[in-house]
């Protein structure tokens, strides 16, 4: 008798999921014949090129361009804008040890300057022109040249 009642419910449960098979399947013919979007299509949201963003696909305005205006490769060396160098004061050098520290007249940062990156002689208080480059301590200036040396004036 166990053994005919668990055939009892297994063809019970086996009606109930075909049931509800037919129920689903009733629900998603509904959902298309009435045109109806799912839930997805609500979340959607564009992003015109403005930034302005909306509900609806935004309208492509196709802009012509000139072939000559495309870049496929690096810029130029002489299309590059070159930076004139930075401006400042050399407030301690010593010719011995090789190093010292220039003033940027703009920021009033101190940076480290090596011997060998330095074009000609300087001392403290001259006026020079550089670059400066990142290395593993922090900003040094290469290619240091002479502006201008300040004469001490006499009393």
């Amino acid at each position: 008798m166990a053994q005919s009642q668990n055939a009892f419910n297994k063809r019970e449960r086996e009606k109930q999921k075909e049931k509800k098979r037919k129920e689903k399947e009733e629900k998603k013919l509904a959902r298309k014949e009435s045109g109806k979007k799912s839930g997805l299509d609500d979340m959607l949201a564009y992003v015109d090129k403005n930034g302005v963003i909306s509900s609806t696909p935004p309208v492509e305005d196709k802009e012509e361009m000139a072939i000559e205006h495309i870049e496929i490769s690096t810029p130029r060396q002489s299309d590059l804008v070159k930076d004139d160098g930075k401006t400042g004061t050399v407030i301690f050098f010593d010719e011995k040890k090789g190093f010292g520290f220039i003033k940027d007249d703009r920021t009033k940062f101190e940076i480290f300057v090596h011997i060998n990156n330095v074009q000609g002689k300087i001392k403290e208080k001259d006026q020079v022109i550089y670059e400066t480059e990142e290395n593993q301590k922090g900003k040094s200036a290469i290619n240091v040249r002479l502006v201008s040396t300040k004469i001490p004036q006499k009393d």
